[in-house]
């Protein structure tokens, strides 16, 4: 059977697999990490970073002030980044979706639930890539375990 027509063996995650359906499955979630890693920097740590009155006026509700606000801009910026870079994406995906678990939390006790379904519906993508880039972390440990 040629490449094209050959099934996906059981087990075998599309989006690592070389058929055609395996990239289309990589560019699909290659294009997802993008857009998700524009939104966290421009949409969502900017504002805080640039002190935006909208994030610093949320920040000051919180008692948490302008440190918290640059924090969690930071961590959102960082995050972005190392969406976009392969052996961090899935530990960027794992963080930024801990980041949003925080998020909903915050939203609901601090904010009555004001827009609280924001973060519960980013989880959904970074879960996927999460998931779906997972060998990249055993090419993290491998660097990691190089350097120490």
């Amino acid at each position: 059977m040629s490449e094209t027509t050959a099934p996906v063996p059981s087990g075998t995650v599309i989006a690592e697999s070389a058929t055609p359906r395996g990239r289309r499955a990589r560019i699909a979630l290659r294009g997802l990490q993008i857009l998700l890693a524009l939104f966290y920097a421009i949409a969502s740590a900017l504002p805080k970073l640039i002190a935006h009155p909208t994030a610093a006026e949320g920040f000051d509700e919180l008692g948490w002030g302008s440190v918290g606000m640059y924090t969690i801009g930071a961590l959102e910026l960082a995050g972005a980044i190392a969406l976009l870079i392969p052996v961090l994406q899935s530990v960027a995906a794992m963080a930024l979706s801990a980041l949003m678990v925080g998020a909903f939390v915050v939203t609901i006790t601090a904010f009555d639930g004001e827009n609280a379904a924001t973060p519960l519906i980013l989880i959904v993508p970074l879960a996927l890539i999460a998931w779906a880039r997972r060998s990249s972390n055993a090419d993290l440990l491998r660097l990691v375990r190089r350097r120490a």
